[in-house]
């Protein structure tokens, strides 16, 4: 598949922008820290755990001319978060483009086996670590009076449940509502809030069916298009949503799923 990300169409879009893509150190982020950065914009990437990650996607946002960096923050963390905001504004200028991409993979725990660790951890991680870089972010244009693009990623699974992910999809529920609250909030300030609502995409979440091209054609076979989706082709849909073409879309959410979500009558 070609790299889209590298389209004429997206050339210099976002010149003059500053982007922070937290959990850019792999897959989904990692691709739209560097589609942004092809579109013009500086970029700022967080981790956690993975460093190595993290200084690959810099070294490549780089090498398309744009200004980059990364750092160490925890999403759940309020100190840390603010933090991060602050050094970005410092070495790169104040942020108008935000992408929420930090977040950790269902369990595939059912509910009476759950722990109140492993459920607390999933919704600092998933939803209160949007909630501290999306509130972060909004206080500091405002303080600016300047406009912005916030995008938070968020599932199917936001609406179509499955077992063993309680706390995902509620966390990712809670995103998408958090989402299109936030977004009427701060549309009177210029600033657009959307989530980007993917399906089953090849990244280091789904490392089976990106190790095995088995478990991707049995998973494929249940997607209208076929296969499952790459994570630039999430990250051109954050693209469109920070560039100009986006700027009517607020309060919603995207789906690319290549119409997985719409099978739901599999088996009736």
């Amino acid at each position: 598949m070609a790299d889209d990300t590298k389209s004429p169409m997206f050339t210099g879009m976002l010149v003059g922008r500053v982007a922070l893509v937290t959990g850019g150190d792999s897959g989904i982020g990692s691709a739209c820290a560097k589609a942004l950065a092809a579109a013009g914009a500086d970029v700022a990437v967080t981790y956690l755990h993975d460093n190595v990650g993290a200084e690959q996607t810099v070294e490549a946002i780089r090498a398309s001319g744009r200004r980059a960096f990364a750092m160490r923050s925890d999403a759940r963390d309020e100190i840390a978060v603010e933090q991060s905001f602050d050094r970005v504004e410092q070495e790169l200028g104040t942020v108008d483009i935000l992408v929420t991409s930090a977040g950790i993979n269902t369990y595939g725990i059912e509910v009476a086996k759950l722990t109140l660790e492993q459920w607390e951890n999933m919704l600092k991680t998933d939803l209160t670590g949007t909630f501290l870089a999306c509130r972060s972010c909004v206080r500091r244009l405002r303080e600016k009076k300047r406009k912005g693009t916030i995008i938070a990623i968020s599932s199917i699974h936001a609406e179509i449940v499955r077992s063993g992910s309680s706390v995902y999809a509620s966390a990712k529920a809670g995103v998408k509502n958090f989402v299109e609250t936030l977004g009427i909030e701060v549309a009177p300030d210029g600033i657009t809030v959307n989530a980007i609502a993917p399906g089953m995409i090849l990244t280091p979440m789904n490392k089976a069916a990106e190790d095995w091209w088995i478990v991707r054609k049995v998973k494929g076979e249940v997607i209208p298009l076929g296969r499952p989706g790459q994570p630039e082709e999430v990250a051109n849909v954050a693209v469109f949503l920070a560039s100009p073409a986006g700027d009517y879309f607020t309060a919603s959410t995207l789906t690319i799923d290549g119409g997985l979500s719409k099978m739901l009558a599999l088996g009736a």
